[in-house]
């Protein structure tokens, strides 16, 4: 299975890394190759992540701390709908 990722969570994971850049430009770009990682096995396996029925019938996450990966199944691919911290109230903001 393929994965795709929302403009909105494009735009998450740019902030995130620019965020993270301001310190430390080496460990943004490790961290965006976490990510691609994690969207991989997301990708491969998306069932074997928690549905997220209270937040939306068809979302499920994946955790890279400490950060949420919002995300949905979708035919034929995986699409990451949000990237945000785990401290944020993440219902609110879907």
């Amino acid at each position: 299975m393929k994965y795709k990722i929302s403009d909105e969570a494009q735009r998450d994971l740019f902030g995130i890394g620019q965020h993270i850049a301001q310190d430390n430009p080496a460990r943004a770009l490790s961290f965006i190759d976490e990510m691609t990682a994690k969207f991989r096995l997301m990708a491969e396996r998306p069932l074997s992540f928690p549905a997220r029925e209270e937040w939306h019938s068809d979302l499920r996450s994946a955790l890279h701390r400490p950060y949420v990966i919002v995300f949905r199944v979708a035919d034929d691919r995986v699409e990451i709908v949000r990237v945000f911290h785990g401290a944020r109230d993440i219902p609110n903001l879907l």
